[in-house]
This record gives structure tokens, sequence and C-alpha cells, in this order.
């Protein structure tokens, strides 16, 4: 995501993936529940997204995170520094998408996590399953009437289409999130992987 910046890739793919799916910038907004001039500003590339309006605009669209904020890449080795990568923020969390894994078996985005003490970040659910890795800090989950809490080398899973929430224990906490989509959900495009 280095070539062109988060927010220029988002509208570029965001009017790729509308024009593609023939809906219009009213329909999205209807779908999403974001506003058509929220959405106009995001695809003209001027707009600041946040996690729970990339995460919103996927819903609605029906495709992964990863389609509408990467570049395709045609190399034998990917180096992704996560310094070099825009953050999409949340209430309580810093995230940076490093990489779309994309295979037989199904689609994989992998992320660099970094929550902000004192906040909660909330998420109403979406496709795929989260394994999360906790590098530093204490992690609260809460998912289908659970609590986990996480420590450095802690890895938890889940079925993301539930309400789920995070939070940051006596500190920030740096983790890695995969998620992972079935292949029904999101195939792999024909062709030679």
């Amino acid at each position: 995501m280095t070539a062109i910046g988060a927010g220029k890739l988002l509208g570029a793919n965001l009017r790729a993936a509308r024009d593609e799916q023939g809906i219009s910038l009213s329909e999205l907004a209807r779908r999403s529940g974001i506003a058509k001039g929220t959405l106009s500003q995001l695809e003209s590339g001027t707009g600041n997204p946040t996690i729970e309006t990339v995460f919103s605009l996927s819903n609605a669209l029906g495709v992964p995170v990863s389609a509408l904020l990467t570049e395709s890449t045609g190399s034998d080795v990917v180096l992704v520094r996560s310094a070099d990568v825009e953050v999409l923020p949340g209430d309580a969390i810093d995230l940076r998408l490093l990489r779309r894994l994309e295979h037989p078996g199904g689609l994989f985005e992998i992320y660099n996590q970094e929550f902000r003490p004192d906040a909660a970040q909330h998420s109403e659910g979406h496709p795929g399953t989260e394994h999360h890795i906790v590098l530093s800090g204490r992690l609260r989950v809460t998912t289908r009437n659970r609590v986990e809490e996480l420590g450095p080398g802690d890895y938890l899973a889940f079925r993301a289409a539930a309400p789920h929430g995070y939070e940051a224990v006596d500190g920030p906490v740096r983790s890695v999130l995969l998620l992972e989509y079935p292949p029904d959900l999101y195939p792999a495009p024909p062709g030679p992987h």
C-alpha cells in the first residue's frame, strides 16, 4: 500500500467494486448506513476512512476488506513494512492491513493491530473467522457471551459473524490478526496461484 495512500486506494477500489456490481452511490449508502456525501468523499480519495467505515463497506458490497485496501502484487518476494502502511483508525485500535493471501482454501488477510488503553472497540460482526495472537500487553476479547483475556503469545480464534469487542488491559496491546474467509464466501479467482 505504499505506492498510493490508503484513502486513494480505497476510493479507487470502492468505485471499481460499485461499478462491477452495478450499485449506485445511493444504494451503497442505504446498504452500508454511510451517508452518500461521505461515500462520495471516500471515492474521491479525500475522505478519512475508519475501521468501522471500511468494515461496513466490506459487508455492504460482499467483498473482503482487503479487496478495498490493497493493490495487487505479482512478486515472489513481498516485504511490507508496517510503518509504511497507512493506519485505519478505530475507537480503540489502529489497524494496518499488511497482506491479502488468496488460495483455493479461502482468503486470508493479515493485520498489525495496536490497541490503545482505556478505550473499547466494538464490532457488530462480519464474515469470516478471526485469529488473534497477542505480541505484547493484555487484551480482553468479548464474543458469544464469553470474555477471554490474552497475554503475550496467547492465541484466540472465533467466528466473527456475531457482535464482538476488544479492550486493552493495563496499557497498550500489540497483536496480529489473521482474518480467514471460507472459499465459498470469496472464491479464489481462476488461474495459476
